[in-house]
Parts: structure tokens; sequence; C-alpha cells
């Protein structure tokens, strides 16, 4: 009796599929198990790889293998419209660098009990050139502008220089020293303006070549393509944080008390017909992604 006592007094936090040995959350777990199955084979047509030839940053054609994040998204979106009693914020996205996710979650409250579940899709983002000569010509053209650049940038402080000196001499001014210099530069507006034009001229140029450069370096970026990679294998959410990839799909019964959610259940309190009703619920995320 004691013993009794004890086990209907466990509380806990109920994530299914469960190891918990009650006949109420193995029957969940089962459903669950089924589902998630189910799902994995949702994902492995949905993520089905299609040979795609691209370019590397060298100019190097190489054939890679891509799947389509769309159908993923399309998929998730199908299936929320298939459970209108739900509640969810539709398809959700997140990007960090080169890791890409798909997801959505849903919920729906059954009695002072609420059930919901996480569906996901990790995966990686690889960068390639579209396979155009287009981009070629560009690096090349780069290049060529990136060496005019850094010889004009060296040349520039020693040919004002000699620019500055010529204009001095051709004036009558031979080795000044700075402060000489600056005094007379302050003293001769005229000659600040002959100096500026000419020192100007080397300038624009080179604001010219940086424009182009730029307008370059946009092109190119254009020319990128994204190549998506992922694992079709069930992952837990410790997986997905440690950016493996794969696909999570988990559900969680949780108690509702004065619109808070507890993190804990008195599995001996949920009555009979909130039981069936869960399973019920679960039952037809079953049918639905067997479809």
């Amino acid at each position: 009796m004691l013993n009794s006592f004890i086990y209907h007094e466990i509380r806990e936090r109920v994530q299914i599929p469960s190891g918990n040995t009650d006949p109420f959350i193995k029957l969940m777990s089962e459903k669950a198990e089924i589902i998630r199955v189910g799902f994995l084979e949702q994902v492995k047509n949905l993520t089905k790889k299609v040979p795609l030839k691209v370019m590397l940053g060298d100019g190097t054609v190489t054939e890679q293998e891509s799947f389509d994040p769309a159908l993923v998204r399309r998929f998730f979106d199908d299936f929320l419209r298939k459970i209108p009693n739900w509640n969810n914020q539709g398809v959700s996205a997140t990007s960090e660098q080169d890791l890409r996710r798909n997801f959505i979650k849903f919920e729906i409250k059954e009695g002072n009990y609420l059930l919901s579940c996480h569906m996901s899709l990790q995966y990686h983002a690889l960068l390639y050139y579209k396979l155009d000569h287009r981009v070629i010509e560009i690096q090349q053209q780069l290049s060529e502008l990136t060496d005019r650049i850094n010889t004009l940038t060296l040349q520039v402080g020693p040919e004002n220089d000699k620019l500055i000196e010529e204009k001095l001499r051709q004036r009558g001014y031979r080795e000044m020293d700075h402060e000489k210099l600056f005094e007379l530069l302050f003293s001769h507006d005229d000659l600040v303006q002959e100096l500026g034009q000419s020192i100007k001229s080397t300038q624009v140029e080179l604001a010219d070549l940086n424009s182009k450069r730029d307008l370059l370096f946009r092109e190119l970026d254009n020319m990128l393509i994204e190549i998506y990679h992922t694992t079709p294998v069930l992952i837990d959410e410790n997986r997905m944080i440690a950016a493996e990839e794969g696909c999570l799909c988990n559900f969680n019964l949780e108690y509702v008390k004065n619109d808070s959610r507890q993190g804990d259940i008195n599995l001996s309190r949920i009555t009979e017909k909130t039981k069936c009703n869960l399973l019920d619920l679960l039952g037809n995320i079953q049918t639905i992604i067997a479809n």
C-alpha cells in the first residue's frame, strides 16, 4: 500500500516518447514513436538530393548535390492546415552563418493538460558560384583593378611630394623645411588651389577604380548560389543545439494551472476521459503524418 502511494505521487515533466513505465505514458510514447518514424520518412522524401553543377572560386567546375528547402516549408505549412484546432505560430526559420533550420511548434489544451509538439529540420547551406563564364571574367577584372589600385596607392605619397617640389621650383622656391612650407601655403591660396587640383586628379582616379571594384564585387555576390545539405536522421534537442544535421520530432505533456505551465505532472490525477482524448489527438497526428 505504501509503495502504491509513493508511485502515484511521482511528479515529473513528461517528454514523449518517454521511458516512463506508466501504462498511459507508454501508450502515448508508442504513438509518438510511430509519428516520429512517419515524420522521418517524410523528411527523407522531401530532402532527396539532385545533382547540380556549380563553380568554385578558382573557376573549377564541380558537381554537388542539393535538396529544396521550399518543399520542407510547404510540407510544414500543409501539415498545420490539417490541424486547425491546434494553436501554432506558422512555419518558422532560423539562419546562423551556414546553419539553417525550418520548424513548427503546435499545441492543444485538453482539460488541465497541454500537449505540444516540435517538428524541425536542421541543415547546412554551402556557397558556390553559378556555372557561368562571367564569374571568371569578373575575377580577372577584379584582379587587374586591385593591382592598379595597390600600385597607385603606393605611388600617391611619393608622387605628390615630387609634384609639390616641382610646383615650388617653378615658382622659385627651393629646399624649404616643413615650417616654411606651411607658412608659404598659408599665405598663398592660389598655390594651394593649384597643388590641390593636381593632387585631386590622382584621388579621383583612385575613387573611380574603387567604385568599379565595388560594383564588380556586388555582381560577383549575385552570382553566388546556396547548396543545401542535411542528413535524414532523427536527433534530439541536444544534438540540434550542437548544430548537427537531422530532424527532430518531440511531444511534451504539461499541466496547466491558472494559465501557467507547471513543470511537473501527477500522472495519477489525469482522468480516463482526458487520457483517451490525448491519445486520440496523437492518433489524429499519426494519421495525418502517414498520408
